[in-house]
This record gives C-alpha cells, sequence and structure tokens, in this order.
C-alpha cells in the first residue's frame, strides 16, 4: 500500500482544532491534531503534506504564545486559521494589532484574488470572522488576498512559500464555501489525492494490528456499543482466534442491553466472548459515592480488573483491546485542551495496568467510526445504535447509584428510545437518554401529593459529539414520552426537557 497522504492540524489550544480537523477527513485526506510543543524533527518523521495551524485560546501578545520552530515552514505548505494566522505574519516580521474587543461575528468577505484557496468561489462570501488582533502590516513577500468591513487583511498569503493565512474560520458552517477553502488548500496546494476511504483505514489498521500484536492473544473489552463492537470486528478480522472478547454486565446498562448483546455476538460477529456478571461487584464499589469523576474511575478500573482476572483463568493474554476513540481522549485532557471528564477508557484507567493497550480507533470521530462498521460489514442496527458511555446509566443517575434509582432510569430511558423510535427519528438524533436527578418534587397523583423524583429528557444533534445542538423534538412527541413516563413509572412525578447545547453543556450530565 502506498504511503497514504497526511495533513497535520497544529493545535495551539484554540476551540476549532478538531472541527478543522473533522472538515479534513471529510474531504477524504487523513489528518492528525498534534501539539505546537511537538518537535520539529518528530513532525518531519510523519512527512506530512501540509500543515495548518487552527487558532489559540490567548492573543498572539500573551506570554508564551510563539513557542514554535520556524524550520518547519521551510518546504511544507502552511495554512494559518485566525490566531494562526497572527502567528505566521508575526514570525515573518508582520505587525499584529489589537482590536478593541475580541469577537466572532459573520460579516461578508471580499476576494481580491480568486485563484489559490479562493479557486472557484463567487466575489463575496458569508464568513464567520475572528475578530480581535489583526494585521496590521504585511510580512515582507506577503500579499492581501481578500478583506471584510474593518478588517482589510482578511487573508493573505506568500504565493512562493506557499503560506496563506485567514482571519475567518472556513471550518465552521457559518462560512459559506468553507469547504470549498479547505479542498483548494489540500488538492490545489499540498497535491493531495484523497485517498482517506474507510476500506483504506481498515486495509492498514489490519497491517498495523498483526504487526503490533504478532503472535500474542489479546482481550478485548466489548460493551455491544458502537465503538467496541467495530473496533472488536476490526481486530478480530486482523488476527481471528487470537481475540477473546469479555462483556461484562456490570449492573448500569440499558434495558434489554445484555440480550441485545448476546443476540449480536452470537447471530453476527462470530468471536469467541466470555459473558462476565458483575453487577455486585461494581454497585458494591459505587456505594456511598456521588461525585462523577470518582465514578468514573472506580468504573474504569474496575472494568481493567475484571478484566485483568479473566485474562488470567484464561490463559496468557498481552494485550487488551479497547474502542476508545478520538473525543474520549480530547474529553480526558491533552496539552493543549483541558479536561472535561475523564472518560473510563481513558481517565480512568489504573496505573499499574498489566496489559498493553490496543486502540484501532483511537484517532477517529465517531461518525468515522459507524462508516468503517459498514465497511466491515456489520448489521445496520449494531452501527448505529446509540451511543452509550461506558460506565452506563452511572453517569444518568446523578449523585449516589443505588439499585432503586437505577431502575427508575432504566424504565424512563426504555420508554424514551421506544417513543423515539416509533416517531421514525432515531437517525436524525445523534444521541437522547433519560437522566434521574438527586433531588424530590411536589406533585399529585390521583387527587393525592406525591413527593418523588424528576426525569430529564435529553436529545441533542452532533457531528462528532464535540459540539452539539439541543434536537428540536416535536411537542406531541414529547408530551407522549412525558405522559408514558409519568404513568409508568412510579417514583418520576416532573419530566423536564434539557435545552443547552455542548458547550456550555456536555452531552452528559455527568
Amino acid at each position: 500500500m502506498d504511503e497514504r497522504d497526511l495533513i497535520l492540524v497544529v493545535d495551539f489550544g484554540g476551540v476549532h482544532a478538531q472541527l478543522v480537523a473533522r472538515r479534513i477527513r471529510e474531504a477524504r485526506v487523513y489528518c492528525e491534531v498534534v501539539p505546537y510543543t511537538a518537535a520539529v524533527e518528530k513532525i518531519r518523521e510523519k512527512k506530512p503534506r501540509g500543515l495548518v495551524l487552527s487558532g489559540e485560546l490567548f492573543s498572539i501578545h500573551d506570554a508564551g504564545s510563539l513557542r514554535f520552530d520556524t524550520a518547519l515552514f521551510q518546504d511544507i505548505p502552511v495554512l494559518g486559521i485566525g490566531g494562526g494566522m497572527h502567528l505566521l505574519a508575526r514570525l515573518w516580521g508582520g505587525k499584529i494589532s489589537s482590536g478593541e474587543k475580541r469577537e466572532c461575528r459573520n460579516v461578508q468577505l471580499t476576494l481580491l484574488r480568486s485563484d489559490l484557496i479562493f479557486k472557484g468561489l463567487p466575489g463575496e462570501i458569508s464568513i464567520q470572522m475572528d475578530q480581535g488582533d489583526f494585521v496590521q502590516t504585511l510580512p515582507s513577500g506577503f500579499c492581501v488576498a481578500a478583506a471584510a468591513p474593518g478588517t482589510p487583511t482578511a487573508a493573505i498569503f506568500d504565493e512562493n512559500h506557499h503560506i496563506f493565512g485567514v482571519q475567518f474560520h472556513p471550518e465552521v458552517g457559518d462560512t459559506t464555501w468553507g469547504q470549498q477553502i479547505i479542498n483548494n488548500f489540500l488538492y490545489d496546494i499540498c497535491g493531495c489525492r484523497g485517498d482517506w476511504t474507510p476500506a483504506a483505514f481498515i486495509e492498514e489498521q489490519i497491517a498495523v494490528i498483526r504487526e503490533t500484536v504478532g503472535s500474542s492473544r489479546v482481550i478485548g473489552a466489548l460493551s455491544g456499543g458502537v465503538d467496541s463492537t467495530v473496533a472488536a470486528a476490526l481486530t478480530h478480522r486482523a488476527i481471528g482466534e487470537q481475540l477473546t472478547c469479555i462483556f461484562v454486565d456490570h449492573g448500569l446498562l440499558r434495558k434489554g442491553e445484555r440480550e441485545q448483546v448476546t443476540q449480536l455476538l452470537k447471530e453476527h460477529l462470530g468471536m469467541k466472548t466470555i459473558m462476565v456478571d458483575a453487577r455486585e461487584r461494581f454497585l458494591a464499589k459505587l456505594s456511598g459515592v456521588a461525585d462523577p469523576e470518582k465514578k468514573r474511575k472506580i468504573i474504569g478500573h474496575e472494568f481493567i480488573r475484571v478484566f485483568e482476572e479473566e485474562a488470567a483463568q484464561l490463559g496468557k493474554f498481552e494485550f487488551l483491546l479497547q474502542g476508545t476513540i478520538y473525543p474520549d481522549v480530547i474529553e480526558s485532557g491533552t496539552p493543549t485542551a483541558g479536561k472535561v471528564k475523564s472518560h473510563h477508557n481513558v481517565g480512568g484507567l489504573p496505573e499499574d495496568l498489566k496489559l498493553r493497550l490496543l486502540e484501532p480507533l483511537r484517532l477517529l470521530f465517531k461518525d468515522e467510526v459507524r462508516l468503517i462498521g459498514e465497511e466491515l460489514g456489520l448489521p445496520h442496527e449494531a452501527v448505529w445504535r446509540q451511543p452509550f458511555p461506558g460506565p452506563g446509566l452511572a453517569v444518568r443517575v446523578l449523585g449516589e447509584v443505588t439499585e432503586e434509582k437505577l431502575l427508575l432510569a432504566r424504565e424512563a430511558d426504555y420508554i424514551l428510545r421506544e417513543e423515539i423510535h416509533w416517531s421514525g427519528l432515531e437517525q436524525e438524533i445523534w444521541q437522547y437518554f433519560a437522566a434521574l436527578l438527586p433531588v424530590r418534587s411536589v406533585g399529585m397523583s390521583e387527587g393525592e401529593r406525591t413527593y418523588a423524583q424528576p426525569i430529564v429528557i435529553r436529545a441533542v444533534t452532533s457531528e462528532d459529539a464535540m459540539t452539539a445542538d439541543c434536537a428540536r423534538l416535536p411537542l406531541e412527541l414529547l408530551e407522549q414520552i412525558a405522559d408514558r413516563i409519568l404513568s409508568e413509572v412510579p417514583g418520576i412525578n416532573r419530566v423536564l426537557y434539557d435545552l443547552t447545547p455542548k458547550p456550555p453543556g456536555t452531552i452528559e450530565w455527568e
């Protein structure tokens, strides 16, 4: 197989790096996100066809914002976005000034050049402008390619050195023609071929898995969710009988989950799988624990211990397969991204882990995982299952987890999933679930006072789980869901609907 094209997105801590990476992959070009602290020699070893410098959380004038080695730009095309453009201009001798306030707003961009990264675009386009710092004086050898109201240097370039900078964000939906701008950089400037496909990824990862594992045996952490199922199917294709999967019932599953997973494993995957009933063990460890970070870490730790114990009984295993994906890694904390929450399979791992990790999906977004699953021939219902966190209902029962609370959350969630299924909206909504709040409220039932718990319905639309918007469910559907929960789940007397986007909220409540 030929060496594939690679674009590196250099992350300075801004909020858009992951979205830039997604847009590049949507153009069928493989990319990775690297921190701006990465050594030049490490980046050059990867042989990227181009670099994208994606913003930053601080002003270019702030201390620490210029720790970057310009030797990297000697022969690699570069696109600087937002703060990345300011960094390029500053490094080449331009002058950067600060505006009165920092903000993003939609404005009209007037093109002064209709070639290079703006090839094929109309003379004016709508953009989301990053306003704060701006290029006041161009570096030597640079020209202006586009202007916007109040920003005469909205896009600049040095054609001889293939260096481009844009003050706006082509990766966001509010910028019309943004994907075309990215495509022009990838294909016309960097010479990419568009060889990033599910089939190519599978072929490459099979070779990587075989080389990494050799003749060793692998134990697979299989939850039945999309990520772990695809990871297991891919690894099974690579090493066959060397893989043994373990499905752990930790007592935190959705209603019917165990039966669905058992059927999937039996009828479609054909892999060696062991079912472990660890319900009492997990609930005992969670007794009295209310803090969500502690719950996640306890669950992650216990998962590993269960896998290690099973592996010891089955014989010698050297690897633990996990369905870790990119958002898990990012949200658990990276050198340029603060921690949102510890995912059980990343931040919840014990320090004395005895097995080597095998994570073939670690650099994929959720939608890419689904494409890989389809390419592997997995059944539709397995690939498009609702995302379900590894800690399960423990992070949907806020506060201490008990059997009684799990029953309420489980039944309410089942009703929600049934109604969404019957409405035909399943694939239009990224994720939906019910969360049980650790409070009580006064209500009325059959003429008598009740003092029971509220359920919150959460439904969001998203592309990659890095950002999300509230799903605008029909009011009639919400009323039907509420009526069923209130009448069928004793102990619930209010049903609420969560309107919060991500950010500032997260998709899960904990």
